[in-house]
């Protein structure tokens, strides 16, 4: 079975958090919907809260934690990626914004995307195409059609049948499985690396002497 690796970042800062169980959610859609297409979904958690000290240090320093390292590695290594921030001010969180400033810039090119946000009104859900949206298209991410916000009110008792957030999770979900699964993220050649001969140059430089 064919093999990909799904990085839910995650930037709630309560425990629990409605932004973290949006995530979860969205991780188990996709995780269903890659397995129907006969591909294991493997996934890792980012919870941007444990490394909000380490983010401001690097901002300030350029050097990473080992704890932000690995942060950073999971997000930048995955075949899909799975981004939920709680709105503050109309917007994304300044720690959603932060971690994100200190992935290397061009290491999500190419990358799908599912954005999605939570806050405590439905208004709030213009946050997905006028600022999501944006940023992670100015990251050469590949942003999926369907972005998913979820309101104070889509956790109510009753709130499933009705306002269709399951339905939005679905659809998202099954867009980031298909672009999943129809493309394999490749590392770019790395023109020192293996195929350089260092022999061969030595010889070919002689053979024009």
């Amino acid at each position: 079975m064919t093999t990909r690796t799904i990085a839910v970042v995650s930037a709630g800062l309560g425990v629990p958090s409605s932004t973290r169980l949006l995530a979860d959610r969205l991780a188990a859609a996709a995780v269903d919907r890659l397995s129907a297409q006969g591909v294991q979904a493997v996934v890792e958690h980012v919870e941007v809260r444990e490394v909000a000290q380490d983010v401001t240090n690097n901002l300030l320093t350029g050097f990473p934690s080992p704890a932000l390292r690995r942060a950073l590695d999971a997000v930048t290594g995955a075949d899909g990626i799975i981004a939920v921030t709680p709105v503050f001010n109309g917007s994304y969180s300044g720690l959603f914004k932060s971690f994100l400033d200190v992935v290397e810039l061009g290491a999500l090119e190419g990358v799908p995307v599912l954005i999605a946000a939570t806050g405590g009104s439905e208004r709030h859900s213009l946050v997905l195409d006028h600022a999501l949206r944006p940023l992670f298209s100015y990251l050469h991410a590949v942003v999926t059609p369907t972005g998913v916000f979820a309101a104070s009110s889509d956790w109510g008792a009753g709130s499933e049948g009705g306002n269709g957030l399951e339905r939005r999770i679905e659809r998202a979900a099954g867009e980031l499985a298909d672009l999943v699964s129809r493309s394999r993220r490749t590392s770019t050649p790395d023109p020192l690396g293996a195929g350089l001969d260092f022999a061969s140059l030595l010889a070919g430089a002689a053979a024009q002497r």
